[in-house]
């Protein structure tokens, strides 16, 4: 691993709130996605 001296902690935090956040969008994302779809599929039946 790379050496990161007496900033290892800010450095791996810093990593570790920016994958959180990217998972979060992508979870946001994908569910946003999965409402989208089933409310098309419902106007598409209702027509």
């Amino acid at each position: 691993m790379i050496e990161l001296g007496k900033y290892a902690g800010a450095v791996l935090g810093a990593y570790g709130v920016s994958l959180a956040l990217l998972g979060g969008l992508i979870w946001q994302t994908l569910a946003a996605n999965a409402r989208a779809r089933r409310e098309l599929e419902k106007q598409e039946r209702h027509g």
